[in-house]
């Protein structure tokens, strides 16, 4: 996303804004929001925005105009008037600090403790009140508004009036967009709170904002962004009172504005410069990006990743090396080298003047450009300006039009969500509207929301009608209720709920086929081949699936209950009854497709290649079969409609196995947990075998059913460790490290892309120089990382024309790198086999699809 929001807390979280504003006195005017700071180091000081100002002080704020140090701690660090001072409503609510927290638990512990439990106990509370911190107010909300990477690498080498004009347009792009927080968004909470109480969500008169310019990111690359500091207080339209904001709806808009901005910035551009746009394909899902037609990827490439800053920092560790050995470094050595050099280039934040910057910046695109970079900007701008875009207003677009609009928002929208929100239904319009210019802001606003409008038309509502009217002063103007929070409705599809409904209708068909109790009892009452017995929840859930005739089962336990071992028992007294082959297994993804064949000896197949070869060859289920899908809660609800449906209409049973409390699909899911949840009688296992200590077990559980005690017995037990994102970060890393060396099979998990990235390069660096990988050739992956022999690798998508054997190429299989070619292809073999199973990825594939792992 192009904006982002993080909640400021009061006290001095909004110091960070400071640390780098450049020095300089005066007024500064916003038609001229780079220029005057040109030449100094830092970033231009803060400005004033929004409708809110006009509430403060006595009239001396206005929009544009410069935030003082002292200001921004009275506004945002005390919730204070930043002119008079005066408190704006009630105080930011205290917290508890720590030390008060520990002294009140440590009081109310039991007195007939002895000396050493009270001891044990008072150490285990200091631990967890000094890992939960001190909780602070919220007083404010941070919105980042990042311009897309073309338009920074535009504006990065523009010349200085150029320059000025892209930055004029994303100014007004923000400036519009908190003008369309105000009126859609921004909106506070006035009544009691409670079973007895009554909270209305009313109008305020603006918000009070400050925003801060920044050139440039950690790195050096260019990237223009710009914070936007809304304030927590507000002034109620209603009773002139000051209240805070509701956060709720902040949270909920954030996508929808990202959108809106990038449509907003857009039009800007496209009616000052004339420049155009184009969407790019990013990969696998994620959504295209818009970029400005000719800046080349190539150039992005250069400015927003780190491999330049690598390559430097290699060169002048191959220079040092020469001068002290006298000779050019091996292959080896260089890629050792650039590790280092992976290594020593983490950056940090440095401080310079925009001119620095720029210099910088364009000697940078020279190279990549190969001609002068700040004349190759004044031909793309100038060529754009000589055939202008048509731009749009909002009486050119036919109500036809808008109609069919809304209808491929609501159908792209229903095929990510089971439910959905007018927020989201407004994301997804902005995006199929980006590549329409409009005259104005007031325009796209309005096609834009007539587009929503057709799409909640189109959708089917699930929240009831109001039964009651309000009164007239807690209505909105289009006579809804402020007592229901705006774009709270929420909203589904007839489609989505009739495949619902005949789930439901196949889980209750008493008609499948089964199998006699009898043959049941044999395979329970003996061990399997492995010599394990089932457990008395095992047995049971057995039976009851085997025995119900329900042509739609389920089978649900949590990560460690053993469903394995039970469906492997199933497999078994299943065949004994149907024949050899008569259970088969489906699995949402080609990985788990294959864990279950590797685990149950069946012949199984991911659900969209087994719809595929149902739609081309005719494949289908067979009478008396039993159909197994793990992984069932990944599954989407229109692909266990549609292959429910023919295993039904062929006399088969469908076996749903997962846990209806971990991930859910990415497609409109839910079905799993829905048909788990419509029953009384579920299959469940219970007993949880995986975990060395009883409290892992309980806790485990704990976590599953959301109860918030799982908390403190992991940080009792320290499995939670708390700290500034970087520094978690480093700590993860490390742990990963130590596991490693200690032989351990560990996993590191990030939040991010772009984390991920980071660290896989982190640690491809330090396999290097450990000697793990090694060779002469590297070959470059699609996020600017790269390959050699001995590298660990992750497929992302399936190819099963790529194989040896059996084996074929699946997404997210982990391979070894045994070999870099030439010609950009790779040689890879499955992790953990030495020998056999070997496959040749080609250069195109190794491109798009390959990731480190």
């Amino acid at each position: 996303m192009t904006v982002s929001m993080r909640v400021m807390t009061a006290g001095d979280g909004y110091k960070y804004l400071l640390r780098s504003v450049a020095a300089g006195d005066g007024d500064r005017s916003l038609s001229t929001p780079l220029t005057r700071y040109y030449a100094e180091a830092g970033n231009p000081p803060g400005f004033w925005i929004g409708q809110g100002l006009a509430a403060l002080g006595h009239g001396e704020l206005t929009t544009g105009s410069q935030v003082s140090e002292a200001q921004l701690e009275l506004l945002i660090g005390a919730g204070r008037d930043p002119i008079t001072g005066d408190p704006l409503g009630k105080a930011y609510p205290t917290f508890a600090p720590v030390a008060d927290r520990i002294e009140r638990r440590t009081k109310a512990l039991d007195t007939d403790l002895g000396p050493a439990a009270r001891a044990v106990e008072t150490a285990r509370i200091e631990a967890e009140e000094a890992e939960r911190g001190t909780r602070r107010a919220v007083a404010g909300f941070d919105f980042t508004f990042s311009v897309p990477k073309s338009v920074s690498a535009l504006w990065a080498v523009a010349d200085a009036g150029t320059q000025a004009l892209i930055a004029d347009a994303h100014h007004a792009a923000v400036a519009e967009l908190v003008a369309f927080v105000e009126g859609e968004v921004a909106v506070t909470r006035t009544g009691a709170d409670g079973p007895e109480g009554t909270v209305a969500h009313v109008d305020v008169f603006g918000v009070a904002a400050t925003a801060f310019d920044h050139y440039d990111s950690r790195a050096g690359d260019p990237q223009l962004h710009t914070h936007v500091v809304i304030s927590n207080k507000v002034k109620t339209a209603q009773d002139g009172k000051w209240r805070a904001l509701a956060g709720r709806p902040m949270h909920a808009a954030v996508v929808a504005v990202s959108e809106l901005y990038n449509a907003a910035l857009a039009d800007q551009l496209t009616r000052t410069l004339g420049i155009e746009w184009e969407a790019r394909d990013r990969g696998r899902d994620r959504n295209p990006a818009w970029e400005l037609v000719g800046v080349t990827e190539e150039l992005i490439g250069e400015f927003s990743a780190r491999s330049r800053h690598i390559e430097v920092e290699k060169d002048r560790l191959i220079a040092e090396y020469v001068a002290t050995h006298g000779r050019q470094p091996s292959a080896r050595v260089v890629l050792k080298l650039r590790a280092q050099a992976t290594l020593a280039t983490r950056p940090e934040k440095h401080i310079h003047s925009l001119a620095d910057l720029t210099s910088q910046w364009r000697e940078r695109a020279g190279r990549v450009l190969r001609q002068d970079a700040t004349g190759w900007a004044r031909t793309l701008t100038h060529q754009a300006a000589d055939a202008p875009a048509r731009v749009l207003r909002a009486d050119d677009v036919p109500l036809d039009v808008v109609r069919e609009v809304g209808l491929s928002v609501m159908a792209v929208v229903s095929e990510k969500r089971s439910t959905w929100m007018r927020w989201n239904l407004h994301a997804e319009a902005s995006r199929q509207l980006m590549g329409w210019r409009f005259a104005s802001m007031l325009d796209r606003e309005a096609i834009t929301g007539l587009v929503v409008d057709a799409a909640e038309q189109a959708s089917l509502r699930l929240t009831p009608p109001e039964l009651a009217s309000s009164p007239v002063q807690f209505r909105r103007a289009d006579g809804t209720s402020r007592f229901r929070p705006h774009a709270s409705a929420l909203f589904s599809s007839e489609a989505l709920l009739a495949a619902e409904d005949r789930l439901l209708a196949r889980a209750d068909t008493l008609a499948g086929p089964v199998v006699g109790l009898e043959t049941v009892e044999q395979i329970t009452s003996r061990p399997d081949p492995r010599g394990r017995m089932l457990g008395e929840d095992q047995a049971e859930a057995l039976a009851a699936i085997a025995v119900s005739g329900r042509a739609l089962d389920v089978l649900v336990g949590p990560a460690g209950a053993g469903k394995t071992t039970a469906m492997s028992a199933l497999r078994r007294a299943w065949e004994k009854e149907h024949g050899p082959g008569s259970v088969v297994g489906l699995a949402p993804s080609a990985v788990a497709a294959q864990v279950l064949a590797d685990d149950l000896g069946i012949v199984t197949e991911n659900t969209a290649k087994l719809w595929q070869n149902h739609l081309m060859h005719g494949t289908a289920f067979e009478a008396g079969q039993l159909v197994i899908i793990d992984e069932a809660s990944l599954a989407g609800t229109a692909s266990l409609d549609r292959i429910t449906a023919e295993a039904d209409q062929a006399g088969a049973k469908v076996l749903l196995v997962g846990d209806w409390g971990q991930l859910q699909s990415v497609d409109a899911g839910g079905a799993f947990s829905m048909l788990v949840h419509a029953r009384d009688d579920t299959p469940e296992l219970l007993d949880i075998h995986r975990f060395t200590h009883e409290w892992e077990k309980t806790t485990s559980l704990q976590l599953r059913h959301g109860r918030a005690e799982a908390i403190d017995t992991l940080i009792d037990h320290d499995r939670i460790t708390g700290g500034d994102q970087e520094g978690m970060i480093d700590a993860a890393y490390a742990a990963w490290r130590q596991d490693l060396a200690t032989g351990r099979a560990s996993i590191l998990v990030a939040e991010t892309h772009e984390t991920v990235t980071a660290l896989n390069a982190r640690a491809r660096a330090d396999r290097i120089i450990d000697g793990t990988v090694h060779g002469t050739r590297e070959v470059s992956l699609h996020d600017g990382t790269a390959v050699s022999e001995g590298d660990l690798v992750i497929t992302r998508h399936n190819d099963r024309r790529l194989r040896n054997g059996r084996s074929w190429v699946r997404n997210g299989d982990r391979w070894t790198v045994t070999g870099v070619h030439a010609d950009g292809s790779v040689s890879i073999r499955p992790v953990g086999r030495r020998l056999r199973g070997g496959i040749v990825l080609p250069a195109d594939y190794v491109a798009e699809h390959l990731d480190l792992g």
